[in-house]
């Protein structure tokens, strides 16, 4: 009878630390809620390829296209010239384009800007903490944040020059 009871105590005891131990790491190591529709679009601050300094809450009151990608990218040289056409008809209106590069050298990202015509901020995200905080996968992926900082759309892949529109039409500030 006793070593029967020692065995369910030691049963027990063991299945409540095993609970804390994934309590405890859960805690540690999970990764943060991912940014998704209708959460705020968490703030940062990075350097545009230009060595200026592009904050997002800067950006209250615009909506703004956040668009994360990179020069090897077969679908972000796609949508370049959409963004690019897209951004002379929305800039106005009070849309702002901010492309957040991954990790990449100024060099790569100012050539390519110039071989797709590339007239929005390009930002820098060299050791990839905003790319991390955005939990990002694949590229491209890009965040619709309306005027008030609210992710209204997250859209992962290709994009088309009507898809651009229709996504900038969006989040632009009502009565632009």
């Amino acid at each position: 009878m006793k070593k029967r009871r020692f065995f369910i105590r030691t049963g027990i005891l063991l299945v409540m630390l095993a609970a804390l131990c994934y309590t405890m790491y859960n805690s540690v190591f999970a990764k943060p809620d991912r940014v998704k529709e209708g959460s705020i679009a968490p703030n940062f601050v990075l350097q545009s390829v230009d060595g200026e300094r592009i904050e997002l809450k800067d950006l209250k009151g615009k909506g703004v296209f956040l668009n994360f990608w990179g020069t090897w990218c077969g679908p972000c040289k796609q949508e370049f010239p959409y963004m690019a056409n897209q951004y002379q008809v929305f800039k106005d209106r009070g849309v702002e384009i901010v492309a957040v590069n991954v990790g990449e050298s100024n060099i790569a990202v100012k050539n390519f800007m110039d071989a797709y015509g590339v007239n929005f901020p390009v930002a820098m995200d060299k050791d990839r903490q905003v790319t991390e905080a955005y939990d990002i996968t694949p590229l491209p992926t890009t965040f619709l944040i309306n005027p008030e900082g609210k992710v209204i759309k997250v859209i992962k892949g290709t994009m088309t020059e009507r898809n651009v529109y229709e996504y900038m039409n969006l989040i632009k500030p009502k009565g632009s």
